[in-house]
């Protein structure tokens, strides 16, 4: 098991929650409170997911649950840019990093899942 802040998911994991925290900070108050803060709760529970999914002997149901909840990442990026809260820059710099992160993760699922032969 490789410690869990060397793995390539976990940086990135890490460069998404880093991207967040800005674009939190930077919304307006109206939205910091509500939208801010749960992008940046479903962030911190992704990078604790990764480090659930590595010490853990089944793997699969703590990756399932990061898949999910780069979904609701995902749409709360997109009601952010819809609404202005966001640059269509910041929106894309983020997008790509959950896309990065859900590609990892759904690799990592699918050879955590399959048999070892």
């Amino acid at each position: 098991m490789a410690l869990h802040t060397s793995l390539p998911i976990y940086k990135v994991a890490y460069d998404l929650l880093d991207v967040i925290a800005d674009l939190a900070k930077n919304m307006p108050r109206d939205f910091k409170a509500s939208i801010g803060n749960k992008l940046r709760d479903e962030c911190v529970e992704i990078v604790v997911l990764i480090f659930r999914a590595n010490c853990a002997h089944d793997k699969v149901p703590h990756l399932a649950l990061l898949i999910e909840r780069l979904q609701v990442t995902e749409l709360l990026l997109r009601l952010s840019r819809d609404k202005r809260l966001i640059s269509t820059g910041q929106y894309a710099r983020a997008i790509e990093l959950t896309s990065n992160v859900g590609k990892q993760a759904n690799g990592w699922r699918k050879m955590s899942a399959s048999p070892v032969v």
